[in-house]
């Protein structure tokens, strides 16, 4: 993307997605190196449906942050799937998870699914792992129900703010285009 005139810093992203409405009809199947779980295709590579010469790079950020949750959505149907049990919530961190667009595309494409993004207040959270890990080995800790209230305050609940229907129409467009994507790089011979 850095190429293109785009910005890995996923604040710039949301910046420039956040100039434009929604994603202006794109799709953007964000397969670099391929698209691993749960898809497992790896003859594709990146591809954007839907360009228009309406299209501006505002709708191509969007569609970016876009893809990224809809492979989280697939993701979660998959563990879904294989557990048998539904997921009641998603928690979240890291850099893009500062991202209140990102965030809010991410709980409308998990309209159907009915499950809250709920973002900590300290979203850095590899060091608490770590430092949770360690007070369970200096004893600190005995058991995990002691951790309930760990970064709880402060945090943030995205619900989703669009119909289940249309969140729908949205993920049947994204796996349209990953379908579409496929045997890309086969040869031609």
């Amino acid at each position: 993307m850095n190429n293109l005139g785009f910005s890995f810093d996923s604040s710039k992203i949301t910046e420039l997605a956040g100039t434009v409405e929604n994603n202006g009809g794109l799709v953007f199947v964000t397969a670099f190196s391929g698209l691993f779980a749960p898809y497992w295709i790896t003859d594709t590579q990146g591809t954007i449906f839907g360009i228009t010469q309406h299209t501006q790079r505002g709708h191509i950020a969007r569609a970016t942050l876009e893809a990224v949750c809809y492979q989280t959505k697939a993701v979660l149907d998959a563990m879904e799937k294989d557990s048998g049990h539904p997921l009641q919530e998603l928690k979240v961190d890291g850099g893009m998870s500062n991202s209140e667009l990102c965030m809010q595309i991410q709980a409308d494409v998990l309209a159907e699914n009915k499950i809250p993004i709920v973002r900590p207040k300290m979203r850095e959270t590899t060091a608490l792992g770590a430092a949770i890990a360690a007070g369970f080995a200096a004893g600190v800790w005995k058991n995990f129900d002691e951790l309930k209230e760990v970064n709880t305050a402060g945090q943030t609940v995205f619900e989703a703010k669009m119909e289940a229907k249309d969140s729908a129409k949205g993920v049947k467009r994204w796996e349209r285009a990953v379908n579409m994507c496929r045997g890309w790089l086969v040869d031609d011979e």
